[in-house]
């Protein structure tokens, strides 16, 4: 294996630093974990106190700027997914999210604040029509690129069968290493399995496969 073929090599890192007992792994997990629970604890009482003290109606102030500044995000999204799909990256994946994410919110917005007036309709119109099923189609995209990418690692590991679903695929960085542990316990199936999902995270594109096969 040569250095294009294994990322470890030209970041310096070896693949037990990303061993899930590693003090470094551990330390971003406990602090990952952490972060999230705060957000999560601070949320639910904030929407609470937002419920119950915000006024039925408010002036805004900059509305044009608003809402132009929330469009111009949503075209930069889009046009990324869209440079991504003509480029075939896997940037497809994150930019999509980011826009589904988008035109999910501009549908939630464009409906709750048109409510009780006569364009409402067009409101509903537009998210159920364009808005929500451009955003099921990103999400829908970027799911079956990273199971295609999944199951691709999967074979070139030559194992049987079809990799997990993508809710039970453990991350990658704190699998990084488990290939190294099977060693004796090669038959072991739980770690076979373990084995090849950290490995999904080598490069699949033609590139690299050609590198493999010079190095053999």
């Amino acid at each position: 294996m040569n250095e294009r073929s294994d990322p470890t090599v030209t970041t310096g890192m070896t693949a037990e630093t990303f061993s899930p007992d590693s003090p470094m792994v551990r330390r971003r997990h406990r602090r990952a974990v952490g972060q999230l629970s705060l957000c999560v604890f601070v949320l639910v009482p904030w929407t609470v106190y937002l419920a119950v003290s915000l006024p039925d109606r408010f002036e805004a102030r900059y509305w044009p700027m608003v809402w132009v500044g929330f469009d111009v995000m949503l075209f930069v999204s889009l046009a990324a997914a869209g440079v991504a799909v003509w480029l075939r990256r896997q940037a497809l994946v994150p930019v999509s999210f980011v826009a589904a994410t988008l035109l999910v919110c501009d549908a939630w917005f464009d409906v709750s604040l048109s409510w009780g007036r006569d364009d409402v309709w067009g409101s509903i119109a537009s998210a159920v029509l364009v808005e929500l099923p451009l955003a099921f189609l990103l999400v829908m995209r970027a799911r079956r690129v990273l199971k295609i990418s999944a199951r691709l690692a999967w074979q070139r590991l030559g194992l049987a069968g079809e990799p997990p679903p993508l809710c039970k695929l453990p991350l990658f960085a704190a699998l990084a290493s488990s290939d190294n542990n099977c060693g004796v316990r090669n038959d072991d199936a739980g770690c076979l399995h373990r084995a090849a999902v950290a490995r999904v995270v080598r490069p699949l594109d033609r590139r690299h496969q050609v590198a493999d096969v010079e190095t053999e």
